[in-house]
């Protein structure tokens, strides 16, 4: 194709990367300086947009990810290149992994020595490719405009993805009069939003004569911002309601219909109704492993409708007899548009998700009056703040814990690593959560082994009043960990328990940050109350049995009907 170029007045690349971060409305750059874009970084000393200094890469390209899954909008992050530019490679994966729309400006060498080893060089295309939607390196500075735009748009596009761009130190300086005319041209890139209506048609036949129907609704539902016409679907047909750790949020967990979340450390209910439907409706979930541990038994008997906008996913794990590659928004409108003559009676499909429902709750032992049980610090801090706050979560025994006991009430809520499984992540993306809703109650429920990992961004909390509350579940060890090799591995806990831990309280403190800890379990409403009555950031150390287990829990392989810890 001819590249038609555009009059403009003479500009630097980097000054060119600020007109289009302008053009596209971004609100905010998360980022940490270096050789590599010291240019850069030179022109953002002039621009509007504010930047966020983080105390890592890695810690920007979680909090990135962070304003991403709330706002909905790509983060922006800003690296330098070699070890700045590898240290936000778990980002970028874990945003590939949970579909995350972001766009990341790597620093790059000279164009010159490129491949040459030169000093800071690593080959972030190379690195990239397996981890992110697509990639592109700077070539020409006439080209920035229109390789920003595009980048923008495959992020928040079709399924959304990280986007990274290689800018040589070089493209930053030079300067131009012309740039290519930045018009988006993309016919190999044009996801498919629309359903098909023959498809549409066998989904409603199919839920005409279903007397057992589910539907799983994932993330793609959250993403998609279609909670409202999943609730009208479900409502109208009564069909019960499961969801995967990432589609928290989507469908109101006090609606009589919700059966909770399914998969390893899922409900009773929400496996048993994935066990032996006859229809199983999925709305934006993958069938990953952890929802699906025994492909071979999961809903076997059941007609399977899968609704994604990634073809990739569709009969990758199950074979699917409905498949709709659509957006989920999309989809369910139209079906909402079209009517069931005559349905099957789902009164005993009904009655009997209700029941397992009502008699086996998610549970602990609440009588405990010895040690504070991390599951009563998560729901009393839902009755605290009545289920409204923005959530983000570290990985291992705490994250399944808020999935299960934290109130979810709203799309866009949780924020958590559900693909990659990122310890780290929780406190760096509520931060960013944080930042682009700063009126919001936000909450990062993190493990001591967690947060050690990306505990320097409390560094920045005061820096831009940052109004987080962070609360550790210290319970000793790497929970998760431990919890396997308790049961999987002869109780051989090999560099699982910590002999030693920092005082918590001591460490924000020496970040200028409030930190208390608790203790006794008589007390703990009382002291979370007070605690998050605290007008400022705040570092709440619960100290929680160390022996708790999450339960109840489907081992490895294992179907989803077999579950472990069921009262």
């Amino acid at each position: 194709m001819i590249k038609v170029e555009k009059e403009t007045t003479t500009k630097s690349g980097a000054e060119l990367l600020i007109d289009a971060l302008n053009a596209q409305n971004v609100e905010m750059i998360f980022g940490y300086p270096g050789g590599a874009v010291l240019p850069l970084y030179d022109a953002f000393y002039d621009c509007d947009i504010p930047h966020i200094l983080t105390r890592h890469e890695q810690g920007a390209v979680h909090a990135a990810e962070g304003y991403a899954r709330v706002t909905g909008k790509a983060g922006v992050v800003v690296v330098t290149s070699g070890p700045g530019a590898t240290n936000a490679l778990t980002g970028i994966a874990d945003a590939m992994s949970d579909s995350i729309p972001m766009v990341v400006f790597t620093g790059q060498v000279a164009t010159p020595g490129i491949g040459k080893d030169a000093f800071q060089e690593a080959d972030m295309i190379g690195l990239t490719i397996p981890i992110t939607k697509y990639n592109y390196q700077v070539r020409d500075v006439k080209d920035i405009p229109k390789i920003i735009k595009e980048a923008f748009h495959i992020a928040t596009t079709g399924r959304q993805g990280p986007v990274v761009i290689d800018l040589p130190k070089d493209m930053s300086i030079a300067t131009t009069d012309k740039v290519n005319d930045d018009t988006i041209h993309l016919p190999g890139y044009q996801p498919t939003v629309k359903p098909n209506g023959m498809q549409l048609e066998k989904l409603m036949q199919a839920l005409a004569v279903s007397s057992k129907p589910v539907i799983l609704a994932g993330a793609g539902v959250n993403h998609s911002r279609a909670t409202a016409e999943l609730l009208d679907f479900a409502e109208r047909y009564q069909i019960p309601v499961v969801n995967t750790l990432l589609g928290l949020g989507s469908f109101p967990q006090d609606h009589p219909l919700f059966l909770g979340m399914g998969g390893m450390h899922g409900s009773y209910a929400a496996n048993m109704a994935l066990t032996d439907p006859d229809l199983l409706i999925n709305f934006g979930s993958r069938f990953d492993d952890r929802m699906v541990g025994s492909p071979q038994e999961f809903a076997k008997h059941a007609v399977i409708a899968h609704i994604d906008i990634d073809p990739a996913e569709i009969g990758k794990v199950l074979t699917t007899k409905i498949p709709i590659v659509a957006d989920i928004k999309e989809t369910l409108t139209q079906l909402l548009e079209m009517t069931v003559t005559e349905e099957a009676d789902k009164t005993h499909w009904y009655k009997l998700n209700m029941t397992r429902k009502e008699r086996h709750p998610f549970t602990y032992n609440r009588d405990s009056k010895a040690e504070i049980k991390p599951q009563k610090v998560i729901e009393i801090i839902g009755e605290i703040t009545e289920g409204k706050a923005l959530v983000a979560t570290d990985v291992g025994q705490h994250q399944m814990w808020v999935a299960q006991f934290y109130p979810f009430r709203h799309d866009h809520q949780i924020m958590t690593s559900g693909g990659l499984g990122t310890m780290g992540f929780g406190f760096p993306a509520a931060i960013g959560a944080q930042l682009a809703y700063p009126e919001q109650t936000v909450v990062a429920f993190v493990g001591d082994g967690g947060f050690q990992m990306t505990n320097q961004e409390l560094a920045i909390l005061n820096d831009y009043n940052i109004n987080l509350k962070t609360v550790i579940i210290n319970n000793g060890s790497l929970g998760m960990v431990r919890q396997w090799q308790e049961k999987f591995h002869n109780e051989r806990f090999s560099h699982s328990i910590f002999q030693s831990q920092p005082d918590f309280v001591k460490l924000a403190e020496a970040y200028g940050v409030k930190g208390v800890r608790l203790t006794d379990p008589e007390t703990l409403a009382a002291d979370l109350e007070e605690a998050f009555a605290y007008p400022g950031p705040i570092v709440i150390d619960c100290v929680v049995s160390p022996n708790e287990l999450v339960l109840p829990m489907i081992p490895p392989g294992k179907a989803n009907h077999q579950m472990e810890g069921v009262e």
